[in-house]
């Protein structure tokens, strides 16, 4: 990781670099990394977690809300029925009208009292007056004392909320965000050797693909000596037509050849150019496309799997998910077992409930323990609870194979570091022979004692022989490159 947090640092050269159209592994390193798409999501998304993170920890911590609402009704809600309100608006009616009948009864039942009632009868009208009025108006003060006006209701509330004890999920959530982060940043990681591993192969492809375009030319170069010396031997007739034809044809193979080599150059550089997030007409220089030979480490690693499995970041993630697996299943078993909580809060209300009904804004606090004990569910619970570990056994058992396909990847790749170093050194004797043979015919042939098709054999010979030295040099690159890559360590 030091080592590509430098290669970001390098940045700032590798665009003078590109100014100048030459670009090293390391720069064309820095640009991929600076600019791919997909490792700017994988950044993102480790943000993401690591925000979540942070959320997930304020489950821990006492929450507040604020509620408010306003509704405009029709009608307001009464507390008295029309006939109550009627009856206690009349009550001084009722009773003058009564007190009047109960005299009159009392002076028609006896007349010595009716007799001294006489002289009232006058009198008794307007005190009845008075008396209905005054009782009329404590009947009305009665009916607007009871009435509501819940037309416009404004309601108001402070609500505080703090978990006491949820079952063990909040922690067991805690852990899981934990390692979501952890498992975000080391998917970051491994997309990083992936796009670095992308880089290089197609760096040295086009290492590759410059070097056979030169052996291509010079082979082109070869046969339309041959062919022209071959020309000139026919005409002096000391050569066949048809060896001039086999020498054609050859010529006409190696400029095919020159063709097919040149577009894949084209559009492997366009290949780099994507990966590096320049614009793909871009031409440019690789700094190693000049080496006669490539240059090829001194020492080897070593594979070692205890590395490749305390390194590989596809491990990690696999470690990570099997852990965030096994938190899900506390998770699920959470929601099945008792919670408690201390809530809080202040109520606001107009009109106000507290003194009447006013049209003013009073309020009221309150305070409680909310338990919520879940009793029967058909088993539910139960269910979903191995539901949650039979997927945390799927994520084990994906670990214990990767570990395995993983040592046998190490062990795989470190045969072919093996294979491609012998390559290599078959591959440059070969190249001597074919350089030895090449130089004896064209001498036999200068001397008439040699056929032009031992020429055209011993050219394609070492063509090949060429061809397959650079394809051995790039093995060996390549071979080290997926040995470190498969053993977590590549830089």
């Amino acid at each position: 990781m030091k080592r590509i947090t430098s290669l970001l640092l390098l940045l700032g050269a590798t665009l003078s670099s590109y100014a100048q159209q030459v670009l090293t592994l390391d720069s064309c390193r820095a640009l991929a990394l600076a600019n791919n798409k997909e490792l700017r999501i994988s950044q993102e998304k480790v943000n993401a977690a690591h925000y979540e993170k942070k959320a997930a920890f304020t489950n821990y911590l006492p929450k507040i809300d604020l509620t408010g609402g306003y509704m405009r009704t029709q009608k307001e809600i009464s507390l008295l029925s029309d006939e109550q309100k009627q009856s206690i608006s009349n009550i001084g009616t009722t009773a003058g009208a009564q007190l009047q009948e109960q005299i009159k009864q009392l002076a028609a039942s006896d007349p010595v009292l009716g007799s001294l009632l006489q002289p009232l009868q006058g009198v008794i009208p307007g005190l009845t007056a008075g008396l209905t009025a005054g009782l009329n108006g404590v009947g009305q003060g009665l009916v607007d004392a009871f009435r509501t006006d819940t037309r416009n209701m404004t309601v108001g509330a402070a609500t505080l909320t703090q978990p006491l004890f949820m079952g063990g999920k909040i922690i067991a959530y805690n852990k899981i965000t934990k390692y979501a982060e952890r498992l975000a940043e080391s998917q970051h990681a491994t997309g990083m050797q992936d796009l670095i591993l992308q880089t290089d192969q197609v760096y040295w492809q086009i290492i590759s693909l410059v070097n056979k375009k030169k052996l291509a030319e010079n082979f082109l170069e070869l046969v339309q000596k041959l062919d022209s010396d071959v020309d000139k031997m026919i005409k002096e007739g000391v050569a066949t037509k048809a060896d001039g034809l086999s020498v054609k044809v050859k010529v006409n193979e190696a400029e095919m050849m020159l063709t097919q080599v040149d577009n894949g150059l084209n559009l492997s550089k366009m290949l780099l150019c994507q990966l590096c997030g320049l614009p793909l007409e871009t031409d440019f220089q690789l700094a190693d496309e000049s080496m006669k030979d490539l240059p090829l480490p001194n020492t080897y690693t070593e594979a070692n799997v205890s590395t490749a499995l305390s390194n590989r970041e596809e491990l990690k993630s696999l470690e990570l998910a099997s852990e965030i697996y096994r938190q899900k299943v506390n998770v699920v078993r959470a929601d099945f077992l008792p919670s408690v909580a201390l809530t809080a809060n202040y109520l606001v209300t107009n009109p106000s409930l507290v003194n009447g009904f006013e049209n003013k804004f009073r309020g009221m606090w309150a305070a409680g323990v909310v338990v919520k004990i879940p009793v029967f569910h058909w088993g539910e619970g139960i269910y979903k609870v191995k539901a949650a570990k039979a997927e945390a056994n799927i994520a084990r058992y994906k670990l214990e194979d990767i570990k395995e396909k993983v040592e046998l990847q190490v062990t795989q790749n470190s045969y072919k570091v093996n294979e491609s170093t012998k390559k290599l050194a078959l591959a440059e004797k070969n190249m001597e022979k074919a350089e030895e043979n090449l130089r004896y015919a064209n001498l036999g042939f200068k001397e008439g004692v040699i056929p032009t098709s031992n020429v055209l054999e011993a050219q394609t010979a070492w063509f090949s022989a060429q061809a397959g030295k650079i394809d051995a040099q790039i093995d060996v690159k390549m071979s080290e490159l997926y040995l470190n890559k498969s053993m977590g360590i590549l830089k």
